[in-house]
C-alpha cells in the first residue's frame, strides 16, 4: 500500500480557487492529477513495482472521522477552541507509552523555545486530529460526540490521522511493516502509533518500522534553500545534474548501493559508478535468456540481513566476473537475479559498444599510457604528452586532470566515453 497525501491547506485552497463549481474531492483530484501522473511515470522508470493499493487521503475522510470518534469515546481526545476555531486534539498524556518509537519522554517536551505554547491545549505536545475551517475555507463535515454532547465541525483532518485511517482500511488494525524516512519518526510516526493504538486498543500499530536515511547531494543535505534540489523527473529528462540525463536503472542502482538506513550521498561520481556496474553486468549476461525472476540463493541470503543490497552487489559483481570468463551458470544466475531485483530494463544482449567499454576498462595498457603522459608532463615534454592524450581520446578514452588536495601534485583519472 502506497498512499497519496492530497489533503493539504494549499491544495485545498487552490482547488477552491481553480474549480469552484466542483465538489471538493473532484477539484482536489484535478489539482493533483498532473503531479500524481508524473510521479507514477518516474517511479516506473526506476523499476519500482506498482502497489496493490494506492489510496488517496480524500477517499478516507469518513474513516478518519470514525477513528477520531473512537478516540473521543476512549477519552484520548478532546475538543478545544483555539485562535483559528475549534480543534479536536489528541491528549498525549492519556497514553503512558507515548514517545516509545522516538525515545522521547513526554515530560521532556516542555513548553519553551522548541515547543509552541497554545493555551487551548492540555499539553504542549497535543496534536490536531481535526481542525475547523473558516467560512471561506474548504472542508468536510464531521459530526462528532464529545462527552455526550454533539459537536458538528466543518473542517479538515490533521496531518497524522489520514495515515491511520488508510492503513486501517487496507491493512487492518495491526500490520507487518511501516516504512518512511528518519525525519518522520517524530512527530508523524509517533502520532500515528498513538492514534491507532488508542483507537483500536492494540499493543502495536506495525510490527516492524523501517526508516531510510537522509538524502545528500554531493555531500550536502538536499534542500531548495541549498540550491541543490533535484527531482527524479529532472534526472531522467533534463541535463541538470552532471550535464546529462540519467537512465532509471542507473538512478535505482546508485541509491541501492548505500544501505537504506544510512545517509545516501547522491553524486555524479556515484551515478557514474552505478552506470559502469550496469555496463559490466550487461556484458556478463550477453546472449543469455531469462528463465525466471528468481534471485539466486547466494544473493538472497545476504538480502535477508536487513536488505543489505550494498553487500549483495559485491556478490552480483563476483557472478558478473565469472560470467565474463564464460561461466554460463553464473551468467544465468546473474540475469535471473537482476530481473528479480527490478533491473528488467537491463539489456539481455549487450551491444558492441558496451562490450568494447568493458574490454577497455580491463585493459592495463591504458593506465600505463596515462602514467607515461604524467611523466612527460613532469619533464615539460608537452608535445609528446598531448599526443598521448589525443591518441587516447581518439580511442574513446577521456582524461581528466586535477590536483591532489594534500600534495598539490597532478592527478589524472580516465573513463571510457559511451
Amino acid at each position: 500500500v502506497r498512499n497519496i497525501t492530497d489533503v493539504d491547506d494549499k491544495i485545498n485552497a487552490r482547488a477552491l480557487r481553480d474549480y469552484p463549481g466542483l465538489p471538493l474531492n473532484e477539484a482536489i483530484r484535478k489539482v493533483t492529477e498532473k503531479t500524481a501522473n508524473q510521479f507514477h511515470e518516474d517511479v516506473k522508470a526506476l523499476g519500482c513495482l506498482p502497489p496493490t493499493h494506492e489510496p488517496r487521503a480524500t477517499e478516507h475522510i469518513e474513516g478518519m472521522v470514525a477513528i477520531i470518534q473512537k478516540l473521543l469515546d476512549n477519552e484520548h481526545a478532546y475538543v478545544a477552541t483555539g485562535g483559528e476555531g475549534r480543534e479536536v486534539l489528541f491528549d498525549t498524556a492519556s497514553m503512558p507509552e507515548y514517545g516509545e518509537l522516538s525515545k522521547r519522554r513526554l515530560e521532556d517536551q516542555q513548553a519553551g523555545a522548541r515547543v509552541a505554547v497554545e493555551a487551548h491545549k492540555k499539553n504542549p505536545g497535543d496534536f490536531v486530529l481535526w481542525k475547523e475551517s473558516a467560512a471561506n475555507e474548504p472542508g468536510w463535515p464531521a459530526m462528532l460526540i464529545d462527552r455526550g454532547e454533539k459537536v458538528d465541525i466543518f473542517g479538515r483532518p490533521g496531518w497524522h490521522i489520514e495515515c491511520s485511517a488508510m492503513s486501517k482500511f487496507h491493512l487492518g488494525e495491526v500490520f507487518d511493516i511501516h516504512g518512511g524516512g528518519l525525519d518522520l519518526i517524530f512527530p508523524h510516526h509517533e502520532n500515528e502509533i498513538a492514534q491507532s493504538r488508542c483507537a483500536h486498543g492494540t499493543d502495536v500499530m506495525a510490527n516492524v518500522w523501517m526508516h531510510n536515511g537522509f538524502l545528500q547531494v554531493e555531500g550536502r543535505k538536499m534542500s531548495k534553500s541549498e540550491g541543490n534540489f533535484v527531482t527524479i523527473h529532472e534526472l531522467l529528462h533534463m541535463e541538470k545534474f552532471g550535464g546529462r540525463k540519467w537512465p532509471g536503472e542507473v538512478l535505482r542502482l546508485a541509491m541501492l548501493m548505500t544501505h537504506y538506513r544510512e545517509p545516501i550521498d547522491f553524486s555524479k561520481k556515484r551515478l557514474k559508478e552505478a552506470e559502469k556496474t550496469l555496463w559490466k553486468w550487461a556484458a556478463a549476461v550477453s546472449g543469455v535468456s531469462v528463465s525466471d525472476n528468481q534471485v539466486d540463493n547466494s544473493v538472497l541470503r545476504i538480502l535477508l540481513d536487513d536488505l543489505n543490497f550494498a553487500k549483495a552487489k559485491a556478490q552480483l559483481d563476483r557472478m558478473a566476473n565469472a560470467g565474463l570468463r564464460g561461466d554460463v551458470s553464473a551468467q544465468k544466475a546473474l540475469l535471473n537475479s537482476l530481473y528479480g531485483l527490478g533491473f528488467q530494463r537491463l539489456r539481455q544482449k549487450s551491444d558492441a559498444s558496451t562490450a568494447t567499454i568493458i574490454r577497455k576498462e580491463r585493459d592495463p595498457s591504458i593506465q600505463l599510457r596515462v602514467n607515461k603522459r604524467l611523466t612527460l608532463l613532469a619533464a615539460k615534454n608537452f608535445a609528446k604528452a598531448d599526443r598521448i592524450r589525443d591518441e587516447l581520446l581518439a580511442q574513446g578514452i577521456q582524461l581528466k586532470d586535477s590536483k591532489d588536495s594534500i600534495t598539490g601534485e597532478r592527478v589524472t583519472t580516465w573513463e571510457v566515453k559511451r
